[in-house]
């Protein structure tokens, strides 16, 4: 089942899906660009709705602004299907308060949130939100992955992962494959167009994983045009079954209602520059086939 903000749907109803985006984020590192507008957020699920969307996976985490509150509401107007995370980025990006609240519960809140629903909103996350650092991983990297494996185990969530730049996948696949045994196949791992190696991309695949390659490029990693052979290289090497495709809009510039690409974007350009690369039916495959299995929770 898939576990969306309205209730669990099954893999098959999710549809087109954007596998990675934020309609609401808060960040200490990006002060006065934040995604806090109601009517924005509806008007922006509107215009994916518009280009053939109908599912986005809210990657936005715990203490970072992710107006779960909002997100019903949100999903029944619009008829797009919301699924929202837990989980917890880098310290940077959390209130010093918030994370000191955390410290002895975090997979405790994990498992609450997946389980029982978000404070009193009702709304059940659907994933885990975790974070590695520049080609390392941090002791607060370890700490929220350990206690996102933890509450992996305890309840059948994928957990997803933001690469720093899309730099150090294979110490992620390391801890939580490895070390902490969360089957490859549950770990989703996020912006690996901003680190188009093929060789890296390979063998993180090989683990089973999934490969997120999502939002376009931003002033400091130009990585679009190789996206494209990224992906292909990826098909070619027997991993298309692993492939998935998302916006990432993280500020409120990059919305496509306040001028920026926003989550259209991936439907109006990436989708038609990948399937000239993979072909239509690849394509349709990554779209909605793929989140349905990787973002898919196994137990109620």
């Amino acid at each position: 089942m898939i576990r969306t903000v309205l209730g669990d749907i099954r893999p098959q109803d999710l549809g087109v899906c954007d596998a990675h985006d934020h309609l609401f984020l808060r960040s200490r590192q990006l002060p006065g660009q934040e995604l806090d507008d109601v009517a924005a957020a509806r008007a922006e699920l509107e215009a994916f709705r518009a280009v053939g969307g109908a599912a986005v996976v809210q990657w936005t985490p715990h203490g970072m602004g992710r107006r779960a509150a909002d997100l019903a509401g949100l999903s029944r107007a619009t008829g797009v299907h919301l699924i929202c995370a837990t989980g917890l980025h880098q310290a940077p990006h959390v209130a010093a308060e918030s994370l000191a609240g955390l410290r002895g519960r975090l997979a405790e809140v994990f498992v609450a949130e997946l389980t029982e629903g978000i404070g009193t909103t009702g709304v059940r996350a659907g994933l885990i939100k975790v974070a590695g650092g520049f080609h390392a991983l941090d002791a607060h990297a370890r700490w929220t992955m350990t206690a996102a494996a933890e509450a992996h185990h305890a309840t059948g969530a994928p957990i997803a992962v933001h690469l720093e730049l899309g730099t150090g996948a294979l110490d992620v696949l390391d801890l939580l494959c490895g070390e902490l045994d969360v089957p490859g196949n549950r770990v989703i791992l996020g912006h690996l167009n901003r680190f188009p190696d093929p060789v890296t991309h390979r063998q993180a695949a090989a683990s089973g994983c999934w490969l997120a390659f999502d939002g376009p490029s931003r002033a400091h990693h130009p990585t679009d045009w190789q996206m494209p052979a990224a992906v292909r290289s990826l098909a070619e090497g027997g991993f298309a079954d692993r492939l998935l495709l998302g916006g990432d809009t993280v500020t409120a510039g990059a919305r496509s209602v306040d001028g920026g690409p926003g989550m259209p974007y991936l439907l109006r350009r990436v989708r038609p520059r990948l399937e000239a690369e993979l072909g239509p039916d690849l394509v349709a495959r990554i779209l909605t086939e793929h989140p349905g299995r990787a973002f898919s929770i196994d137990r109620a």
